[in-house]
Order: structure tokens, then C-alpha cells, then sequence
């Protein structure tokens, strides 16, 4: 099915509803934050097309830490260029967006169980705000981010997922923003994508659609078509977050299932009550 075809059938979806969708976006390269390119297309095809929320709460490839989960609890979170070697048009990017404290807060005591602590310090990476301007083009809806635990398995961010599913409830849309497959080193630029990029998107495709998330999140049993997928793990977590906030009421909606530069994924998807 083609990418429009799906947004078409997304729309139809997409009643009003006080249930948000969870939203995973393959972010690519920086670059799609200034350029007229397919995958901002869809950005903004899908912010005309999801409901309104109370608050966006984003967890982002670029937010790491370790032994904690951070959420950022600032009033107005600073736009973090967090990249080197692109134009300066780029570097002059604003999204001006207010946080939401005391939600933020209330995040911090859910995921009490995972070492959350509360962090004024960070802000919106290129992860955050360079698809957010296509989706909330207004920067008028109050975001906040939460980070990624790398001391931890897959599967604990799964978990992290779950805890934060019952915001959904409460006009809160949670957004991924990473890569399904994020290998660097083996870009092509302009060039065909590579087997492993292939098999290992038709994989997580064929397993998120099953609700097969225990082998998504089984290192051991991906093996090598992981570590060749993901020398570091950071872009695949938030779409395993969005995986594990989703429960079996939802149906599932892929958009823009390209490869790009050989060895990037820019696969993005919706759940959405049915």
C-alpha cells in the first residue's frame, strides 16, 4: 500500500477521540528540518491530521543517559542543535515551544520504578524538534521530553512504554523519534540500500504488526542482524517505547517504510484506537 494510501486511511481513523495515538517518526538526517523532502511531507500531512493534545511528551534517539531516566520538567525548553557540519540555516532553527511542569513532574513519580529524576537542564533535541515543527508547526503545544536509560535491555524500555500508556487517557500525545534501522558506518549516499537494512525493517515491521514485542526486545535472538542494524541501540529504544505503551485495542498504521542512504530506516508509525 503507498504511503499516501495509508494517510488516506489514517484520516478516517483519526476521529475525535480523548484516546491519543502514539506516534513513532523516523527522523533521518537533520537535514529534513529545511528541506522540501518526502518524509517532511508526511511530517506535516500527519500533524494536519492528528487531534489537538493537552501535551506531546517525546522520547528522542539523541536524550541518552545512564543508571536514570530523566524527564525534562523546564517551563520553556531551549532548542539544542545537537549536530555538527550542516549549514547555518540549520543551526538557526527555533522551536519555541513551553514545557509542562507539573505533568513532567507527575511523569517523574510514574516512572519512579525506573530511577526517574526530574532534569531542567536538557530541552528539545534535533530528534524532538526537527519533526515537531511539521507536526505543530505553531510550536503552541507544550512538550517536554523524557530520556532513554542505556544501562539498560530492551525490554526495560518496553516496560518504560507501559508506564507512561495511561497518559494517553489524559490528552497527552507520546512521540518516538529515532531510526528502526541506524547503521552510520555503512551509509550510502544516493546509493541502494543495503540486505541487512532490508531484512531487518521487514522484520520489525512483520513482528510490531504481530505484537510480537518479546522478540523485538530479545538481543540474543536478533543477533547479528541487530548489531549490524544498530551499532548502538539509542534510535531502535523509542520505537520499542511506543510499542510498549500500545495495547491490543489499537490498530497500526506504517508510513514512509524507505531506506535511506543505504543504511538508515525511516520507517514511522501509528497506533490509534480502532
Amino acid at each position: 500500500m503507498s504511503t499516501a494510501q495509508d494517510l488516506n486511511n489514517l484520516r478516517d481513523r483519526l476521529s475525535p477521540s480523548e484516546r491519543m495515538p502514539l506516534v513513532f517518526l523516523g527522523h533521518g538526517s537533520p537535514m529534513n528540518a529545511i528541506e522540501d523532502t518526502a518524509f517532511s511531507r508526511v511530517w506535516s500531512d500527519l500533524g494536519r491530521q492528528l487531534p489537538r493534545p493537552r501535551a506531546i511528551l517525546v522520547v528522542s534517539a539523541h536524550w541518552m543517559t545512564r543508571d536514570t531516566t530523566l524527564v525534562d520538567v523546564s517551563a520553556m525548553p531551549r532548542t539544542i542543535h545537537d549536530f555538527y557540519g550542516f549549514p547555518a540555516e540549520l543551526h538557526a532553527q527555533s522551536y519555541p515551544a513551553s514545557g509542562e511542569p507539573e505533568l513532567a513532574r507527575e511523569v517523574v513519580s510514574l516512572l519512579a520504578s525506573h530511577h526517574a529524576q526530574g532534569d531542567e537542564s536538557w530541552g528539545l533535541d534535533h530528534g524532538a524538534w526537527t519533526v515537531l515543527k511539521f507536526l505543530y508547526p505553531g510550536a503552541d503545544v507544550p512538550v517536554f521530553q523524557v530520556s532513554i536509560n542505556m544501562s539498560e535491555g530492551l525490554d526495560y524500555q518496553l516496560e518504560v512504554g507501559k508506564a507512561l500508556s495511561g497518559l494517553r487517557d489524559r490528552g497527552v500525545l507520546t512521540l518516538g523519534s529515532g531510526n528502526v534501522v541506524h547503521n552510520l558506518r555503512a551509509m550510502r549516499p544516493g546509493g541502494r540500500p543495503h540486505d541487512f537494512a532490508l531484512e531487518f525493517d521487514t522484520l520489525f515491521a512483520d513482528r510490531l504488526a504481530d505484537r510480537d514485542f518479546a522478540t523485538l526486545s530479545n538481543e540474543a535472538k536478533l543477533g547479528n542482524l541487530l548489531r549490524m542494524a544498530h551499532p548502538s541501540v539509542d534510535h531502535y529504544l523509542p520505537a520499542l517505547t511506543i510499542a510498549g505503551a500500545s495495547d491490543e485495542r489499537d490498530e497500526l498504521t506504517f508510513m514512509t517504510d524507505a531506506i535511506d542512504l543505504g543504511s538508515v530506516s525511516m520507517r514511522s508509525f501509528v497506533f490509534h484506537a480502532a
